[in-house]
Order: C-alpha cells, then sequence, then structure tokens
C-alpha cells in the first residue's frame, strides 16, 4: 500500500511537477523504503542489493550499542550525582520530560535511560533537521538526490557532543560540518575531510568553553567533573588508577562525550561493521599499532610530563580513542582508498594521537585532530602507494 502511494504521488515531483524541486526530498524517502528503480543493466558491472544506502543504515545500526550505553550512561552519571548532591529533580523541560515517564533512580536502567535520552534526543533531532535541511537545499539546487551519507554524518556528530550543549550550538556546529565540510565541495564522494569531525573541530575552536573542561561533561546544573583524559593529563597514569579501574574505563562508566565512553560497545559495532566488510580492518589495525608503537616509545622516556608514561592500552579506553578509531578514521570517502595506503593511514592517526596526548599540552583529546590532519594526507599516501606499485611493475618488465 505504502509502494502505490509513493507512485502515485511521483508524478508531482518529476520534471514539471508542481511540487519538482521537492523531488530530492521524495526521492530519499523512496529509496529509503524501497529499493531504486534504476539499476545498472550493463554486463560490466556487478549487481548487489546492498546499494550506498543500505550500507549507511548498516553504519546507522551499528551506532545503536554506543547510543543505547551512551544515554544510559549519561542518565547514570547525572542521578548518582543528583543523589550525593541532595538534588530531587531537573527543572526546566527536560525535568518535565523525565517526571512524565521515569524518576531518578541511579539503580533503575529505565530512569537511566529516559534522563540520558532528555539530552541526547534533541542533540541528534536538531542535528538531523537542521544538517538534513542543508543537505535538501544543496541536492535541490544541484537537482540531484539526497546523499546517504548525511544519514550517518547525523548520528555520529550527535554522539560526540558533550550531552549539556546548547541545542543552538549543535545546529551551528553541524551546519557548518555539512556545508564547509561537505557540500562546498561537491557533496558525498567529493570532500575530502569527515564532515562530522570538521562540524565538532569547529565548536572546540570557535566555543572551546562548552567542547571542553570539567563543567561540560555532566547534566546536572552546576556540577564540575574531570574526565580520565583530564586527570591522566594531570595526575598521570597513578591518578587515573586510583580515579577508576581499567574495566570500568573499558565498560564505559566514565564522563565524556554521549557515545564516546564505552569502548565496549564500539566494539560490538565495529563485530559488525567488520563482518559486513563495510569498515576497514587495516586502518583500525593501523591506528592501534601505530598508537601503540608510540605509546611504548615515549613510556621510555623520563620526564615531568604525566602524559608520557601512560601505557598505550589505557590511551584505548579513555577519550573518543575507539569512537573514532571505529566510526571516523574508517570514514570510506576522506580515507585512503589503497589497501596498502590504509595501514599507513590508520598507522599516522594512531601515532598522531599520541603525539598530541602527549606533546602538546593544550589539547588532551587528540583523535579529532589526527584523523582531520590523516584527512589531509590520504591523497598523498594513496599517490606513493601506487607510484611504488607502479615502479615494482616496471622493474619486473
Amino acid at each position: 500500500m505504502l509502494r502505490e502511494i509513493l507512485d502515485k504521488y511521483e508524478p508531482h515531483f518529476l520534471r514539471g511537477g508542481k511540487w519538482n524541486h521537492f523531488y530530492a526530498l521524495y526521492e530519499a524517502v523512496d529509496t529509503a523504503l524501497f529499493k531504486p528503480s534504476d539499476v545498472t543493466k550493463n554486463s560490466a558491472h556487478v549487481r548487489d542489493g546492498v546499494d550506498l544506502k543500505r550500507v549507511m543504515i548498516t553504519v546507522w545500526v551499528a551506532t545503536f550499542p554506543t547510543m543505547f550505553f551512551g544515554m544510559w550512561n549519561v542518565g547514570y552519571q547525572a542521578n548518582s550525582i543528583m543523589a550525593e548532591m541532595g538534588m530531587a529533580s531537573q527543572e526546566g523541560w527536560r525535568g518535565a520530560f523525565i517526571g512524565l515517564l521515569a524518576g531518578y533512580n541511579a539503580t533503575s536502567i529505565w530512569d537511566n535511560i529516559v534522563h540520558g535520552a532528555a539530552y541526547f534526543l534533541p542533540i541528534y533531532m536538531v542535528t538531523f533537521f537542521v544538517g538534513g535541511f542543508w543537505e535538501v537545499l544543496f541536492a535541490s539546487v544541484r537537482k540531484h538526490e539526497v546523499n546517504e551519507g548525511f544519514f550517518v554524518s547525523s548520528i555520529l556528530f550527535a554522539l560526540c557532543c558533550p550531552p549539556d550543549l546548547p541545542l543552538w550550538m549543535v545546529a551551528v556546529g553541524i551546519s557548518f560540518g555539512i556545508v564547509i565540510g561537505k557540500e562546498v565541495f561537491g557533496g558525498t564522494g567529493k570532500n575530502f575531510l569527515n564532515p562530522a569531525l570538521t562540524g565538532r573541530a569547529f565548536l572546540y575552536f570557535a566555543y572551546p568553553a562548552y567542547m571542553s573542561g570539567d563543567a561540560v561533561w555532566t547534566a546536572v546544573d552546576g556540577y564540575t567533573g574531570a574526565t580520565m583524559l583530564s586527570v591522566a593529563a594531570s595526575d598521570g597514569l597513578t591518578g587515573l588508577q586510583d580515579s577508576i579501574a581499567w574495566s570500568d574505563a573499558f565498560f564505559g562508566t566514565i564522563q565524556g562525550s554521549i557515545g564516546e565512553t564505552s569502548t565496549f560497545a564500539i566494539l560490538l559495532g565495529a563485530a559488525l561493521l567488520l563482518t559486513m566488510r563495510i569498515a576497514s580492518w587495516r586502518i583500525m589495525v593501523g591506528v592501534l599499532a601505530g598508537s601503540a608503537f608510540l605509546a611504548t616509545l615515549l613510556n621510555s622516556i623520563e620526564s615531568t610530563n604525566p602524559m608520557l608514561a601512560l601505557p598505550f592500552y589505557w590511551h584505548w579506553v579513555i577519550g573518543g580513542f575507539a569512537f573514532g578509531t571505529v566510526f571516523m578514521a574508517t570514514d570510506p570517502v576522506s580515507a585512503s582508498m589503497t589497501n596498502t595506503g590504509k595501514f599507513y593511514y590508520g598507522a599516522l592517526i594512531g601515532v598522531m594521537t599520541i603525539l598530541i596526548r602527549a606533546v602538546n599540552p593544550a589539547f588532551p583529546e587528540g583523535i579529532m585532530l589526527a584523523i582531520l590532519f590523516a584527512n589531509l594526507f590520504a591523497p598523498l599516501i594513496d599517490h606513493f602507494v601506487v607510484q611504488a606499485n607502479v615502479s615494482r611493475r616496471l622493474a619486473r618488465g
């Protein structure tokens, strides 16, 4: 029946129809629900039921463990702190929403998820609708279909935001990421920077007080609490171990951006992406190898800088390292394309992440800047890999 309704109204969206300017929006809904009617008929192509839209939907589904755990953790952190501070409820529209559906019991899974949803869902909705507006606008002006990449960019951007980020700032950030990070270069497939990371980086430098520090990670007004990265930067490994066990950091019951705290939940998403052969295991291995190499090398240096002594396995479970490795670094558009190049690309990200974290005191987190830095070098890495292959073949005669 739904197919019949779409077919009935399709002529109105085609050229000459009264709604032809909104064809991009119609096409996005149609192909999201059903298989596209236009398929390749030439025998030189391989036909596959998994098209780009299905790939993007799979990536979106892969974020679900991170998303649901993130909502639970935001609520758990807030409810636990409210109990310590003697607060009975939240104020404002979020408090009304929580009071309507749940309570503030930190031992209740439902209460924690609802509390976290009161912060995550508005961020995601603003990201989706504002970013979607720009996608449809550019698609309509260029007269092509809505690109599926935004489906993934929206959820990734929302998950890497602090829970208490003002919604107008969310709109500004995703607008910058979509327009400046992608559309000005021609849209999906032509951008050389990851749009979600571009938007987050813009917010980081434009509004640092809202994207860093101790007051932005917990959804309780007036509360300040350090992230594990800031603890490591100030007190080193000893301070980190005194604050939390490695297993707690791995499972993610710590403060941080909504979707970046649980390495375990992120690995569940990674398993799906690797099983479906959507994400590159070469990039992930490269990031892990590069970070482990440099962190181990720095561990051998005697210094008053406590970050130099932090082992690689701690780097992997704090901050946005795991989230960036699995979901950001493996972006197929902005990453290296060649198999060998993917190892070098991943290794560059791993090395740069540890270098920024340990050596640059201005940025306790390094994965975001490292990935954007590697995005710029991805074409050059592929160029050298291709030229090396050409030289070897010529040498073989």
